[in-house]
């Protein structure tokens, strides 16, 4: 234990002199502030899933292609519950490599130890990830279903799944106004055990490879997660800028390393 008064470094935490530049507006109509993570937006942050992912345990685990899928999903309440397990529902047996487990076990979604709504887990991960091998591929069987009807992931999974890596935060002042951050998902979102994980994707450049810039690849999740007003207003302030000939400050993934910051 660190003696009192000390402060005990956290492992990979970005440093103070690593800042992010925001983009802020009023929408008076809902009482509201947004306020948007310009750097992470503008980045070239993409998902590398079976790309080399190291995942989220404690060590490397590259081979195993689980992604942040090694723990059970959350979900946000009935409505995401109900929405998801429809979908379920409709996984072939070719589809899904767990789903007799699922069967035998009362379903794929259950209340935990901890009173929480999550997915099962299955051989030390969600039970709704394919393992390497299967004939669907490694993967999330709903996503992996969702693409193959020509449809949006983002309407299959568990909210907290197909968010990530943004993550909105509202907080309301005594007056009930309501400022609406939207950034990058960080180690602290999950709790103490997100200090564990190995690797986290925000914080490294290996996962900064993308051919556009988020704010343009997960269109579909930032409109889901703000609406399209507010999505409207931030296209136009950074297309406007790159227009202009300006830049948004490179994300601290890309600076701490010395890697060239990516052209939006």
């Amino acid at each position: 234990m660190a003696p009192a008064g000390t402060v005990t470094p956290v492992p990979n935490a970005p440093s103070p002199e690593d800042p992010h530049e925001w983009l802020s507006f009023e929408a008076h109509d809902e009482q509201r502030t947004w306020l948007f993570d310009l750097t992470f937006l503008t980045s070239n942050w993409d998902c590398i899933f079976g790309r080399g992912c190291p995942g989220v345990l404690t060590g490397p685990a590259a081979d195993e292609e689980q992604g942040c899928c090694s723990y059970g999903a959350h979900f946000t309440g009935d409505e995401d519950r109900a929405r998801v397990e429809a979908r379920i529902a409709e996984l072939g047996a070719d589809e899904w490599q767990y789903r007799d487990e699922a069967a035998t076990a009362g379903g794929a979604v259950h209340v935990d130890e901890e009173g929480d709504t999550v997915t099962r887990q299955a051989d030390d991960a969600c039970i709704l990830l394919n393992r390497p091998g299967h004939p669907a591929g490694a993967g999330c069987a709903l996503h992996q279903a969702a693409l193959a009807r020509g449809e949006r992931p983002l309407d299959w999974k568990p909210e907290v799944c197909w968010q990530l890596p943004l993550r909105r935060v509202d907080q309301a002042d005594e007056h009930g106004h309501v400022t609406s951050t939207v950034r990058e998902w960080k180690r602290r979102d999950w709790g103490d055990g997100g200090q564990e994980f190995h690797w986290w994707c925000t914080e490294d450049p290996q996962a900064f490879v993308g051919s556009q810039p988020v704010y343009r690849a997960l269109r579909d999740e930032l409109i889901e997660l703000v609406g399209e007003t507010a999505y409207g207003h931030v296209l136009d302030a950074v297309e406007r800028r790159r227009d202009l000939g300006g830049v948004a400050l490179p994300h601290p993934a890309l600076r701490r390393r010395g890697t060239p910051p990516p052209q939006s």
